[in-house]
């Protein structure tokens, strides 16, 4: 992970071996997978949230695939409205940074209830971890993996009976890149520990080498670790950034365990690429979609690299390029989550929601349509809408909202489209299909005279570089896109990486056209554009922008 507060070390040797990761993985597909290998029932005294047969269940039995974010809670005790902020975008599960006090101030067992109760107030399943262990073997300032589990004894007390609500990750990539084969014995000595104690709930545990396991220590002993909880009740975490920057990759290593029966989630993933590379992003959460595993992206707000903030400044009003990817995008927590049943919405449930209303399209361009519907009702109430494309006796959806409104893309000038709307609940079961409403595309590219304006700031400096972050507003009615902003600098900057856009530089003189996830920038809405870049002893900020060749105000 790319944590709040301070820098992940990582190695450039980590890009180098990345091959050998996917070699390791030949040779210990026998370890993961022997021929006689079952995944281990749960015990007779499972409780609440458990393992079966591979699969993360909740207490009835139904299947629960995570779909949430990270929230670095000890680090910003005060911004616990990020709860119901994450609920609101249709997450349904959050995993919650916590401190043993081994290296930042210790988390209360009175401040670990509330967070609790938080979560369950806002029908969040709570995934809580303790930070402190982060690397350790190769940062001196980590944790051990025993005393992490100490810390949660001294919780038992407050977390006794919330198995149905909370998964305890014992430590946070609780080894770094330095003899990781070493992660293996402490792993299972602290499952030990706190089922000793007692708890039944599911336990998680996380990779060495920095959560991403390149080296495949978790992947080759899975099975024995695993064989170690007397419960059944463990789930495996890989944190996956610049190391898995190809489809490959990915789906070995996530296919490895699900093959072997072995219960697994991305509890970390980034996507916009860094000096270390650029994450598949698109894989992961593709794979973790046709899978059905769990995935919590890294983080809501506040990371000392904010290219990795999914919400700039902890406002839900203001979505990164990164943010929109994971909550809009395609195979995102908008279209993919799934409220724990154990909040209401549970097999007794059989109730559809109400019909929505007919949808009504506006600002419709030559490539794009917003539409809007009068909202659904529900005996316990709507998780979000599917919008469909009608046609040729069929049809297949285009877009997912958790409200009554939506931008589809990415359609054809001058043709004409029919739409409808589905409601559907946290047990699955949809309404009636809406009437239809057909919206027929302008001629022509683009989007003439866009009104706009930019923010630009430069977020960090160091000798010879910067960091640099571009904030494009769209101040008109009608969505923009595809888009190119131009800018000039003045003092020789030169733009080294980019995130959210791809740049053309001609000495000064830049050009900057979309990602595929900021193609679009809704009416009202802001796409984010990071960067790093090479400076002298000057670094004086653009004094004019421009977005398909009209001037924008600057901000």
């Amino acid at each position: 992970m790319r944590a709040a507060r301070r820098d992940t070390p990582k190695s450039l040797l980590t890009r180098l071996l990345a091959g050998l990761a996917a070699l390791v993985g030949l040779v210990v597909v026998g370890a993961l997978c022997p021929a006689a290998a079952l995944a281990q029932a749960p015990g007779a005294q499972a409780t609440g949230l458990h393992i079966g047969d591979g699969r993360l269940l909740e207490g009835n039995g139904n299947d629960f695939v995570m779909r949430g974010v990270n929230h670095a809670h000890t680090w910003y005790p005060g911004e616990t409205q990020s709860l119901a902020d994450v609920k609101a975008l249709g997450a349904n599960t959050v995993r919650v940074v916590l401190s043993d006090g081994h290296r930042w101030s210790e988390n209360s067992p009175e401040d670990v209830a509330a967070v609790v109760g938080q979560c369950k107030a806002n029908r969040l399943i709570c995934v809580l971890e303790v930070h402190d262990t982060t690397g350790y073997g190769e940062d001196a300032a980590a944790g051990t993996l025993d005393h992490a589990a100490d810390y949660w004894i001294g919780l038992k007390d407050v977390l006794a009976g919330e198995e149905d609500y909370v998964v305890v990750n014992i430590g946070n990539e609780p080894w770094g890149n330095t003899d990781p084969a070493g992660w293996t014995e402490p792993t299972i000595a602290a499952i030990g520990k706190l089922r000793a104690a007692g708890f039944q709930h599911t336990i998680m545990v996380d990779a060495p080498n920095w959560g991403q396991d390149w080296q495949g220590v978790m992947r080759a002993n899975a099975r024995s670790v695993y064989d170690a909880d007397p419960t059944g009740n463990l789930i495996f975490s890989i944190h996956m950034y610049s190391v898995y920057d190809t489809a490959q990759e990915i789906t070995d290593y996530l296919n490895a365990f699900v093959d072997a029966g072995l219960p697994i989630l991305i509890g970390e993933f980034g996507g916009p690429a860094d000096q270390w590379g650029d994450p598949d992003e698109d894989t992961m959460m593709a794979t973790a979609e046709q899978l059905g595993l769990g995935y919590l992206a890294w983080s809501w707000s506040g990371n000392t690299d904010p290219v990795l903030d999914l919400a700039l400044d902890f406002d839900p009003g203001r979505l990164s390029s990164w943010g929109e990817r994971i909550f809009h995008g395609a195979d995102g927590i908008a279209r993919t989550s799934k409220e724990a049943t154990v909040f209401g919405g549970g097999p007794d449930d059989t109730r559809a929601p109400t019909t929505p209303g007919t949808p009504a399209a506006s600002a419709v361009t030559d490539d794009s349509v917003t539409l809007g519907w009068s909202a659904a009702t529900d005996d316990v109430g709507v998780a979000g809408y599917d919008v469909v494309r009608v046609g040729d006796g069929g049809e297949s959806e285009v877009a997912a909202s958790v409200t009554n409104t939506v931008t589809v893309t990415g359609l054809t000038a001058g043709t004409t489209y029919t739409f409808a709307v589905y409601a559907r609940d946290a047990a699955g079961n949809r309404s009636a299909r809406s009437a239809t409403v057909d919206v027929t595309t302008d001629e022509g590219g683009g989007t003439p005279g866009a009104t706009c304006s930019v923010g630009y700031r430069v977020v960090g400096e160091w000798p010879g570089g910067f960091q640099g972050e571009i904030a494009v507003r769209n101040t008109g009615t009608a969505p923009i896109g595809p888009w190119t902003l131009a800018f000039a600098f003045a003092d020789g900057q030169t733009i080294t990486n980019m995130w959210g856009g791809t740049p053309a530089q001609d000495a000064g003189t830049v050009s900057v056209t979309p990602a595929s996830y900021t193609a679009t920038i809704p009416a009202g809405g802001t796409v984010t554009l990071g960067f790093t870049a090479g400076k002298g002893g000057a670094n004086t900020a653009p004094a004019a922008f421009s977005l398909d060749g009209t001037a924008c105000v600057t901000t």
